[in-house]
């Protein structure tokens, strides 16, 4: 139910985290990132460079939703309630949502400081929510999402509704109907999943660099192995996703 949600352009929210009942959303605006239009301002770039946060796929997808659906300055209550994130659960499971999530190295550990989470069908991504614990963990998250679709040959990256945060990084209003016809193009299956691309792009060339280290780039666990893809000589996951954003799609 909630794939063809997607694919006739609504999704579900609920009033509060407790709320057993969901209501379906079609935007009379739909925000999305353009591709080839996403910004990555200089001081990102810097911040993937240095490798700040190590960046994984599908590694903890239930504490990137929860996360999502605590409450944050000004919104005590959340539109992503229990039942939702059962559900998207079920959805990562099938192999449907996927988590992008940024680790830091603190005294006690490996610390989840920020990501995102959303679902993808035929060449499209529709972004739910993302969260940050430290600044740019979500930006840089969202920076390497687009790498992977570009790479993998994705055309819409949905962000439902419009926000300060996205329209810094290139997010664009368009009507519904347009949104529409967007995803009625992108239609069938992209040159590869995401997870083939997060492999190519990150999961070899980290391995074979920083295996254990808190820097940017390392795989989630069991990411190749899911895949069979390896990626290509030695260079580092931050060069080879800022690389990708400069190419043509």
């Amino acid at each position: 139910m909630l794939l063809l949600a997607y694919r006739s352009g609504i999704f579900p929210m609920a009033d509060s985290r407790d709320d057993p009942e969901v209501f379906w959303v079609e935007p009379r605006e739909r925000a999305i990132i353009p591709l080839d239009q996403f910004r990555c301002s200089s001081s990102l770039r810097k911040v993937i460079r240095q490798g700040r946060f190590r960046v994984t796929l599908n590694a903890d997808f239930a504490s990137v939703i929860h996360a999502c659906s605590q409450p944050r300055p000004g919104h005590p209550e959340s539109w992503i309630s229990d039942r939702i994130q059962a559900s998207y659960r079920h959805l990562h499971a099938a192999g449907h949502a996927h988590s992008i999530e940024c680790w830091t190295r603190t005294e006690q550990g490996v610390e989840l400081v920020g990501g995102l989470y959303g679902v993808s069908f035929d060449r499209v991504f529709c972004g739910e929510s993302m969260f940050s614990r430290a600044d740019n963990a979500s930006k840089v998250a969202l920076t390497y999402l687009v790498a992977m679709m570009r790479h993998a040959g994705f055309q819409v990256l949905d962000c439902q509704f419009m926000t300060d945060h996205l329209a810094s990084m290139g997010a664009v209003e368009i009507p519904q109907a347009k949104y529409q016809d967007l995803i009625a193009d992108a239609r069938g299956e992209p040159r590869m999943s995401l997870p083939a691309a997060y492999s190519e792009l990150v999961g070899s060339a980290a391995a074979g660099s920083a295996t254990g280290s808190a820097g940017c780039g390392t795989t989630s666990a069991g990411a190749t192995a899911r895949t069979g893809v390896e990626s290509t000589g030695g260079e580092s996951p931050a060069k080879l996703i800022l690389q990708s954003l400069t190419q043509t799609s």
